[in-house]
């Protein structure tokens, strides 16, 4: 009987809580009463320069300098090469979360982050945990920090993730393609021009959203003077996140447009309305992060990939590029150029969005909860 759940994220970036999330939702859906379900964020049982390193400082190197993230990433993707390495930090650094585990004893641990992955099996690898452990992969490629010695299950994006683990040993049972969780709401069935109306956008436009992540970084403001040269009468709806100061930013350009012109801006804040705006709009430009990406592709939206974060963010994009749902634009002065082409072939732009479709997987986080109840 599965009484007690831990779920375990790491807030580096918005997308591994909003995995968990999902997973905590879907639990509480499909769950009963007597079911214990909770969540945390194992940064909050580090220290604070570990902390900050994890979180603060890697959205300061993606905003000033992205190609070390990237460099890193790819320095560090090498099966079983780094782990001791990195375990020994690790293990230095959380030790109120390895306190947390051992006191906590949970029937089940479900990870979205690899490093309470990693701390989890080790402790299983010692016989000082004997919670089954199950890993959510939040990109759509398996990077080296994922892969631990310790679990009952891996839950991947995509088929070829599930090919990478079986070539690394990892049993096939022990993989399952479930797409990347995300909030079940993206599952329901909305009308777009009822979303545009709730609103407040243009019912007769090609919209666009646009968005800077959930913490609000990139060059979003690069990206909006790129399309204002746009032939196509589109509205872009700019989500902004936390970062308060942009959204200002973008409000003043706003109010600086004719209601009648081209390309009519409409900037948010921080939103839970996510699967609205995504209703409502027909394109996706951004940040191709995992958990974005597969809520736009629930939605079946089409994606404007520019200048995306060297790393897991490229290789997601190379992923859309390859099922056909994505465009991508290497150098912003042919932005512009290249979407309008996009949207002059209405035959490629609705097989784009067929094909998106096709790849969503809105029931994802559902589906892992009801295998991971259906195993215990």
């Amino acid at each position: 009987m599965l009484k007690k759940v831990l779920l375990l994220s790491a807030s580096a970036g918005a997308g591994h809580v909003r995995a968990a999330q999902a997973i905590e939702k879907a639990f509480k859906e499909t769950g009963n009463g007597e079911r214990e379900v909770q969540h945390f964020d194992v940064l909050n049982y580090t220290n604070k320069v570990f902390r900050h390193l994890y979180s603060k400082a890697y959205i300061d190197l993606v905003n000033k300098m992205p190609e070390v993230p990237g460099w890193v990433y790819d320095k560090l993707d090498k099966p079983w090469k780094n782990e001791r390495r990195r375990l020994a930090l690790d293990k230095l650094n959380t030790r109120p979360f390895v306190k947390l585990l051992r006191q906590y004893q949970p029937d089940l641990i479900v990870c979205t982050h690899f490093l309470p992955a990693e701390i989890v099996s080790w402790l299983k690898a010692k016989e000082r945990l004997a919670s089954r452990q199950a890993i959510i992969v939040t990109d759509f490629d398996v990077h080296a920090m994922w892969l631990v010695h310790h679990y009952e299950h891996y839950f991947v994006a995509i088929d070829e993730a599930r090919a990478y683990l079986e070539a690394l040993g990892i049993p096939t049972q022990k993989i399952t393609v479930s797409g990347i969780p995300i909030d079940p709401v993206f599952a329901l069935k909305k009308d777009k021009q009822a979303m545009r109306a709730k609103h407040s956008l243009a019912s007769d436009r090609t919209t666009i959203l646009l968005s800077a992540g959930g913490e609000g970084v990139g060059s979003v403001e690069a990206l909006i003077s790129a399309l204002l040269s746009l032939h196509h009468r589109v509205q872009i709806v700019a989500i902004c996140g936390r970062n308060e100061e942009l959204k200002k930013r973008l409000t003043r350009m706003a109010a600086r447009t004719k209601p009648d012109a081209t390309v009519l801006l409409k900037p948010f804040g921080y939103t839970l309305e996510m699967d609205e705006l995504m209703t409502a709009s027909d394109l996706v430009m951004g940040k191709p992060g995992g958990l974005t990406t597969s809520e736009a592709l629930a939605k079946g939206l089409v994606f404007v990939i520019a200048n995306p974060i060297p790393g897991q963010e490229e290789r997601n994009s190379d992923h859309l590029l390859e099922a056909a749902v994505a465009i991508r634009c290497n150098n912003l002065p042919t932005l512009s150029y290249k979407l309008d082409r996009l949207l002059a072939d209405q035959g490629r732009f609705k097989a784009m969005q067929a094909n998106a479709k096709r790849m969503g997987r809105p029931n994802a986080a559902r589906e892992i909860v009801e295998q991971l109840i259906a195993s215990t």
